[in-house]
């Protein structure tokens, strides 16, 4: 393939991104040290969410696709989001017995 006729992201930009996941994973760990009660899980969701954009709409090429398919896997996420959000209030407000 010749490189001139590439029109994609250039490789500098993919580096970008992943040392941008890197520096991510590190607000994580620090993140995690930190005592915020439950805005712990909720930094660690917020900061999940940023990362996992960053790779599906980037590396899995979803920026690039049809709107009817990235509408597709926003759906998805938003199902997703929806049953995480209801297992943490389910353990959140349960009464120990």
């Amino acid at each position: 393939m010749n490189t001139s006729q590439y029109h994609g992201p250039s490789y500098r930009f993919f580096v970008i991104i992943w040392v941008a996941l890197l520096c991510l994973t590190g607000v994580t760990v620090y993140a995690a040290q930190i005592d915020l009660g439950f805005l712990n899980v909720v930094a660690a969701l917020s900061i999940a969410t940023v990362k996992a954009s960053l790779v599906t709409f980037i590396f899995m090429h979803l920026k690039y696709e049809s709107w009817t398919f990235k509408f597709m896997v926003l759906a998805a996420f938003v199902i997703l989001a929806i049953f995480i959000g209801l297992t943490f209030f389910d353990t959140a407000y349960r009464v120990a017995g």
